[in-house]
């Protein structure tokens, strides 16, 4: 309205000037430059500022509820707690309680925080309004706090404008809006936006037209200022973390539904060979496998489909690399030597082991977790180092020497052996990671790792005939079942065995 009425003024004022004989043009640019200015800083301190509203009753598009996210149930259980607090707001009143202003998720990328989020505002039938912190920094002073400012204000009139009493404003990338004051030098753009939504929420009080609530999301909770976590601002913390097995076969079954799946896909099955994967990466998996049946033409998603989606989406997709012939030889046995030692570590744990290059690898053997695990035995911590050493061992064993291809291997292999010492579980004892001398636990990472090169040694070269089988057979099929290389592992054992038994004072088999 006020914009309106000045673009009046201005050409009425031009009119009489006109009509009065009057020269114009300085007047027109004056005009034109502080309109070119007016749009500028209009521009810059957020009319263009971005938010996205959920959908709301009769509105297209799907309305996102808990039901609709899996493998999370302690987070919603804790948010949905939370949310009472803005559903039932005269009770809450009641009982004196100072309602919630602000709830935090925490947690890895893809777990689910931006859908939690979408749910809470459905499931209080509030106004939902989504921005993520990059959107608030600018070089220009003062635009991140007027943006802030803005982005509330926006919240409650969209409230009132839906007849709603209580709007959710979501801030994704929280850690870039609410980092540490005094870390970025001499910009302190930062400060004053960070300053500004701590002024906001502490303006948020129980007797607002409006009630406002303010969901944060980051996976960086430790690059948080301080302020922003105390009481009174964000009061929750909510730890959304990946999924164990029961949470990752309930995303799976949501995200199977509209996908037909062959009688040969057991869900169950897949939750417990994708341990670690997010939702997203759950989601993905299957995406994938429905695309891989589409490309073969297939009607249904088979198991096929669904172990390749598994090796993409772990690994990435399929590298058009011609390998020598010598450097794939060496890869098959690379391969082979990890997935013997992991076979023998705990038998079991081989899924498969192939050749085809995928991401930065060249070959990979994956393994199938037992169960989900968390913590860990040195004796454990000593047969993953085993299993990464194997490679560089079986390469040494088939030709003499080894190659750059075990360069991460060992990288893994030495964090693990720290991680052995500073746990106490060491020759050492317990330690101080801090006193620890940087050439004593040097010495002790290298007397981990020469034990277990010794210890892969003696478990491969007895084996070196069935070593020799399992890598012919890989070079010529691309990949081998876990089935298959246990299989082979039993027939030479057995064989092994009996040639020991038949031969007195033979050296009896590795034991695994």
């Amino acid at each position: 309205m006020l914009k309106e009425l000045l673009a009046g003024a201005g050409a009425g004022l031009l009119i009489v000037l006109l009509t009065g004989g009057l020269d114009v043009m300085p007047v027109a640019m004056l005009a034109l430059l502080a309109g070119l200015f007016w749009f500028l800083v209009d521009s810059r301190s957020g009319r263009r500022f971005e938010v996205v509203s959920s959908p709301q009753p009769g509105a297209a598009g799907p309305r996102v509820t808990f039901d609709d996210i899996g493998g999370q149930e302690v987070p919603k259980r804790e948010l949905l707690e939370a949310l009472d607090f803005v559903r039932e707001a005269d009770r809450v009143a009641a009982m004196g309680i100072r309602p919630l202003r602000g709830i935090l998720l925490a947690g890895p990328p893809g777990t689910g925080k931006t859908l939690m989020a979408k749910a809470a505002a459905n499931y209080a039938d509030s106004v939902f309004i989504s921005a993520s912190g990059s959107q608030f920094v600018e070089m220009y002073a003062g635009v991140g706090a007027q943006r802030v400012r803005r982005l509330f204000r926006d919240a409650r009139e969209q409230a009132k404008r839906l007849g709603k009493s209580s709007a959710m404003i979501f801030l994704d990338e929280l850690e870039v809006l609410g980092g540490r004051r005094g870390q970025h030098g001499g910009h302190v753009e930062y400060d004053q936006t960070l300053n500004q939504l701590l002024v906001e929420m502490d303006g948020l009080t129980p007797h607002d037209p409006v009630r406002v609530l303010v969901i944060g999301a980051t996976n960086r909770v430790d690059l948080l200022d301080p302020a922003l976590l105390r009481p009174g601002r964000f009061d929750r913390v909510v730890h959304v973390d990946l999924p164990d097995r029961e949470g990752r076969l309930h995303i799976l079954r949501i995200h199977a539904k509209g996908k037909p799946l062959a009688v040969d896909v057991d869900l169950a099955e897949v939750a417990r060979d994708t341990f670690g994967f997010s939702g997203a990466h759950l989601e993905s998996l299957l995406n994938e496998a429905a695309i891989l049946a589409m490309r073969a033409g297939k009607e249904q998603i088979t198991a096929q489909e669904i172990r390749e989606a598994i090796d993409k989406v772990m690994m990435g997709e399929k590298r058009d690399l011609k390998p020598r012939l010598d450097e794939l030889r060496r890869v098959a046995y690379h391969e082979i030597g990890h997935a013997i030692a992991a076979e023998l570590v705990r038998p079991g744990a081989v899924a498969a082991v192939t050749v085809t290059p995928r991401g930065r690898a060249l070959g990979y053997m994956r393994q199938t977790p037992a169960d989900d695990q968390y913590l860990y035995t040195a004796e454990e911590l000593h047969g993953q180092i085993a299993v990464l050493l194997a490679g560089a061992v079986a390469e040494e064993i088939a030709f003499g020497n080894r190659s750059t291809g075990s360069a991460g291997d060992f990288e893994q292999a030495a964090a693990l052996a720290e991680r052995i010492v500073h746990a106490g579980l060491s020759r050492l004892g317990i330690v101080h990671k801090d006193r620890l001398a940087p050439n004593v636990l040097h010495d002790e990472i290298q007397h981990i790792l020469d034990g277990e090169t010794a210890r892969v040694r003696a478990w491969l070269k007895p084996r070196r005939a069935v070593m020799d089988e399992l890598a012919r057979r890989l070079l010529e099929e691309e990949r081998v079942d876990g089935d298959v290389l246990r299989m082979q592992l039993a027939m030479a054992d057995a064989a092994a065995a009996a040639a020991a038994a038949g031969a007195p004072g033979a050296a009896p088999p590795a034991p695994a």
